[in-house]
């Protein structure tokens, strides 16, 4: 579940649009999703727009959300090169970042490889980054499904990047690898290029444009198949309209709908 805080989710909750409506939001969001969701993902700009105070509660509400059993996703699409992707990976994934995440979306149009070849120590902390593959925007495809001097999508060529990492990487019983894909719900892969099914360690998907974006949670299976167990299939708007009250509801409703679709 997004833990994303619109001025206007602000609104609809009753809430002001500042440090304190922001603080409100996000903790009774971590409430809500003990022990209904598995994951929550921080959208970093909703807090970064209220300045050190937004910090400030995006550092409590991470560790809130380690304490509670909840996997962070810390989306904050970081991407640069040497030094200062070394800088971004401590921000987020160090031993001593003032946040918690267990791992941080990353986007690879400077090259994958300046994140993943710092990620050494972090991976033997239990860390992990999600790289941006294949988006939900429209805006986005031009340039994904642009071809490389191979002759594949610039989409295919990192999904099979990441592929390659998470066999290398991973641990001999791992199902899962530390090199997890943003792949959009709502996209027609064969205009991609991408091929989602695997065999070996498994490359997580993470799967926005679930609820409000159009994506059916039942669907699931008819958009990834055999694919559809390593999908995080995220929602944020769809459920947070519910506001406080009824948002642990809207949780248990949306859950009932992902495991139709996986049924």
């Amino acid at each position: 579940m997004g833990v994303d805080a619109h001025a206007s989710l602000l609104d609809h909750w009753g809430l002001d649009d500042d440090v304190n409506g922001l603080d409100y939001f996000a903790n009774s969001v971590i409430d809500a999703a003990e022990g209904l969701v598995g994951l929550v993902k921080p959208q970093v700009s909703f807090f970064e727009r209220h300045g050190s105070a937004g910090f400030a509660v995006l550092e409590r509400i991470t560790h809130r959300a380690k304490d509670a059993g909840l996997i962070v996703i810390a989306d904050a699409k970081r991407g640069d090169i040497g030094s200062t992707m070394e800088a971004y990976l401590d921000a987020w994934l160090g031993e001593n970042s003032h946040f918690y995440a267990d791992t941080l979306t990353v986007s690879p149009f400077l090259g994958l490889e300046t994140s993943t070849a710092l990620m050494g120590q972090h991976l033997e902390n239990g860390k992990g980054i999600t790289v941006l593959v294949a988006t939900s925007n429209p805006e986005g495809a031009a340039l994904q499904t642009a071809r490389t001097e191979s002759g594949e999508s610039i989409a295919a060529e990192l999904w099979g990047k990441l592929e390659k990492l998470n066999q290398i990487s991973s641990a001999p019983g791992d199902r899962f690898g530390s090199f997890a894909a943003v792949v959009g719900a709502t996209l027609h892969f064969k205009r991609f290029g991408l091929e989602l099914e695997q065999s070996g360690v498994k490359t997580p998907i993470l799967a926005p444009g679930f609820g409000a974006q159009g994506a059916g949670l039942r669907d699931i299976r008819l958009i990834f198949g055999e694919a559809s167990p390593n999908v995080i299939a995220s929602v944020s708007r769809s459920v947070l309209e519910a506001g406080k009250q009824g948002l642990a509801e809207a949780i248990k409703r949306a859950n009932d709908e992902l495991a139709q679709g996986l049924g």
